[in-house]
């Protein structure tokens, strides 16, 4: 199965480097994947996602094991941020 992975500012480096510049590259799935699966297979450490979402739905970090993903699903994960 397809989805798009989509990462944001520091984690754009664990994507392809021709992706980089898009944030965004289509990864094919074994069925049954999970959002942790996807996280481990490219190498992002699980405390640099603060922010997961899948089509737009908060996934918590005690949910990111169990929830699988689905054909063209966009999976998108934003670093720990700071503002003032």
């Amino acid at each position: 199965m397809k989805i798009t992975l989509k990462l944001f500012a520091s984690l754009a480096a664990h994507l392809p480097p021709e992706a980089r510049s898009r944030h965004r590259v289509e990864l094919e799935l074994a069925p049954g994947a999970t959002v942790a699966d996807v996280i481990r297979h490219q190498g992002i450490p699980p405390g640099q996602c603060a922010i997961v979402l899948v089509d737009g739905a908060w996934v918590a970090p005690p949910e990111r094991s169990a929830r699988m993903l689905a054909e063209g699903e966009v999976l998108a994960i934003w670093p720990p941020v700071a503002g003032g």
